[in-house]
């Protein structure tokens, strides 16, 4: 859909307002830089231009920022939590079978060209996406049918009890579509051509112009009840790091995205600059075949001696330049289901050496499985092969082609493989059922091909059941088990970290929305 993008603007500029020049001043001092932008207008610095917009469609966070703020959903992610709450919908219930959702839409809410949102917006909404069967729908596959019960109520029917449910709803795909779009449809596609420029939902923003290669603009939606202080918004496309970078410190931008962690802490000593710092949801860890690799490995004492080699300080030092955060078992901080009291391994060399010996271990060679797809997983083998060097066991590094490794990887054919996961909505289900049900062996999720029945019946009830409290035990319960057998090697949260301007207040970063900006609570 990218290709399908046109090199105009999506609509006329509603406004005068005009991004400042790529080029700034050089002598701009910090105290002018404070006063260098509106009051009422906000500057982000962004890498490139955007693809497709469509909320049936795209996957991108790129394109999320965009359309995030001018699009409104059911349910809506709770400030930096990863609960959600009252959004479209004013309250819900769910059946006991869990099957059955009803939603009752608050009043008053308008699109952007002023008819109102109801529920036969919502049904079109889930029909459009389930039609047109792009990533989104993967999610929503679990829909069996949208009813319409009035112009206040719309009931979801699912094909089978699915607890996530209601945290897909508060993510992108779940913006409400205004059914006019239709009127923009060409050759049967839904409007999927104009919804890739254009916005067409009932969020406090809309996209208001588009110069390609040069900036996106946002303006309020004047039929939004909500009326923020920043009432347009520029997406300056600036790819070099350091016109960023100048940009930033003299005050042109608000945030830059753009800024590598390796310059990020020359950044912190602009007088006019915070760095935010905060645990993402997106985790590097180590696949540890459990069942097909070294048959050592299916040994949890080896698991576990693996765990207690890794000095987990210094690989988020050397690899992620300190902008990271050890890992306390398989649900990351910020998830609802993180254990704060979880057992959380920490460098022993002393009792990775015992651990190997009560297994009856020694002289252990192993595979490291990895690609060229993350640009420092180099840095992370080497360190790896080190700290097991330490407890005497042999680390031989294999890196191959990405999708050669992929391929590997679902087969089972390795010992130790290096990989990278972030959820796509808000529930503990992504990682407990994905990385542990015996169901998923390979690249489904369960990437250790880790079998333990007991933990099998755990996080399938958990996953069967819509009672949260309950849900949480379950996976507490899980967690204690598959944090002692080690079926992987629990290394790092990636930290969020966003340059911006100290000009800026009422940023709040949610784990599940990384990039994209609460732009209705924000001033300046």
């Amino acid at each position: 859909m990218a290709a399908a993008c046109s090199s105009t603007p999506a609509n006329q500029s509603q406004g005068e307002t005009k991004p400042p020049e790529n080029t700034p001043a050089q002598n701009a001092s910090a105290q002018q830089a404070q006063s260098a932008t509106p009051t009422d207008t906000l500057f982000v610095a962004i890498n490139a231009d955007q693809g497709t917009l469509d909320p049936a469609v795209t996957f991108d966070n790129g394109a999320w920022k965009i359309t995030y703020p001018a699009y409104q959903r059911l349910v809506e992610y709770d400030g930096a939590t990863t609960e959600v709450k009252p959004g479209l919908a004013k309250e819900w219930k769910v059946s006991d079978d869990g099957l059955t959702w009803t939603f009752t839409l608050a009043e008053g809410n308008k699109f952007a060209d002023g008819t109102p949102v109801t529920a036969e917006a919502v049904k079109f909404t889930f029909d459009r996406t389930l039609k047109i069967q792009k990533g989104p729908a993967d999610v929503y596959n679990v829909i069996k049918e949208v009813k319409v019960d009035s112009p206040t109520s719309v009931t979801f029917v699912l094909n089978q009890n699915f607890p996530p449910f209601l945290s897909t709803l508060a993510a992108n795909y779940g913006g409400i579509v205004n059914p006019n779009v239709m009127k923009e449809e060409k050759d049967g596609d839904l409007g999927q051509n104009y919804l890739a420029n254009n916005t067409m939902g009932s969020g406090p923003y809309q996209l208001s112009e588009w110069r390609k290669g040069e900036y996106i603009k946002l303006t309020l939606n004047p039929h939004s009840s909500v009326k923020p202080a920043i009432q347009n918004v520029f997406f300056k496309i600036v790819p070099d790091a350091t016109s960023q970078r100048l940009q930033l410190e003299q005050g042109e931008i608000d945030i830059a995205e753009g800024i590598p962690k390796e310059q990020l802490k020359a950044v912190m000593a602009f007088p006019n600059v915070e760095v935010l710092q905060e645990p993402s949801l997106a985790v590097d860890y180590v696949y540890v075949n459990s069942t097909k690799g070294n048959p050592a490995l299916q040994n949890p004492k080896v698991r576990q001696a693996l765990s207690y080699a890794v000095d987990y300080d210094a690989l988020t030092s050397s690899v992620q330049e300190g902008f990271a955060t050890q890992m306390r078992g398989p649900i990351p901080k910020g998830l609802w289901g993180h254990d704060e009291s979880a057992h959380q391994y920490k460098r022993d060399v002393e009792k990775a050496k015992a651990l190997l010996a009560e297994a009856g271990v020694s002289n252990l060679k192993l595979d490291l499985l990895y690609s060229d797809n993350k640009a420092w997983w180099e840095t992370e083998a080497l360190a790896l092969q080190s700290f097991f060097a330490d407890v005497g066991v042999t680390l031989n590094l294999k890196k191959i082609a990405y999708a050669t490794s992929r391929e590997m990887m679902d087969k089972g054919e390795f010992d130790l493989a290096l990989g990278v996961w972030s959820p796509d909505f808000g529930d503990p289900y992504m990682f407990m059922n994905y990385w542990f049900d015996s169901n998923n062996f390979g690249l489904a999720g369960n990437r250790a091909f880790y079998k333990n029945d007991k933990v099998d019946e755990l996080v399938r009830k958990a996953a069967q059941i819509n009672d949260k409290a309950e849900r949480e035990k379950l996976y507490k319960e899980a967690q204690n088990i598959v944090i002692d057998e080690a079926p992987y090697l629990y290394l790092y949260q990636m930290d969020f970290q966003l340059p911006i301007s100290k000009q800026v207040k009422g940023f709040v970063f949610n784990p599940m929305l990384e990039g994209i900006y609460n732009l209705a609570d924000m001033s300046k």
